[in-house]
């Protein structure tokens, strides 16, 4: 029997470490599967993991999600990316997330330099304003594939759509968030 999320955050206020045990049984499977699509690694997957509950413990309280899966599938792809990131610096790869990144270059400016990496917080809050402005299908494939870097095969797949149609979507929603962005007035 899985205990309601309610149930978790709870356990976290009180300081209880069954809050780790029970996350990772209701969601162990969940946030692994969001680390091993960028990571494409069972070793740095499961180190991700059993950082996301370390961070959860430091984070709850003060903070108390509203959605408890997505409060954890964040840090464990936050936690994939820093790890990527670090296990990147000497050469790219040719896996699943270094898809999804040329993929968004075409429609996100390059934050390498200082000034860009200060309006990142502005970028997100245009991308997801962005967002809400899609239908439901079309913000659900392109978070699939960008936020949790799903294949086009397992997104295809989910909506018993052919990987064209898929690609085709993605292509067209990067372009539309290249619009809404050039006139949100970010420079591309």
């Amino acid at each position: 029997m899985t205990v309601a999320d309610d149930k978790i955050i709870d356990l976290y206020i009180q300081r209880n470490e069954l809050a780790i045990t029970e996350s990772n049984k209701k969601y162990g499977t969940y946030c692994y599967t969001v680390a091993n699509n960028i990571l494409n690694n069972n070793e740095d997957s499961d180190e991700c993991i059993n950082d996301t509950w370390y961070r959860a413990w430091n984070a709850i309280p003060p903070a108390h999600p509203s959605c408890l899966k997505l409060f954890f599938a964040k840090i464990t792809r936050n936690l994939a990316l820093d790890k990527l990131k670090a296990r990147s610096a000497a050469k790219r790869g040719s896996d699943e997330i270094s898809l999804v990144l040329d993929e968004l270059g075409e429609c996100i400016a390059d934050t390498s330099d200082v000034e860009a990496l200060v309006l990142t917080k502005e970028l997100t809050k245009s991308i997801n304003s962005f967002l809400r402005t899609l239908p439901e299908h079309d913000c659900n494939v392109f978070v699939r594939r960008y936020f949790f870097a799903e294949t086009i095969a397992d997104i295809a797949k989910r909506y018993k759509q052919s990987p064209n149609n898929i690609t085709v979507n993605l292509s067209r929603t990067r372009k539309k968030l290249k619009t809404y962005l050039e006139k949100e007035g970010y420079i591309i």
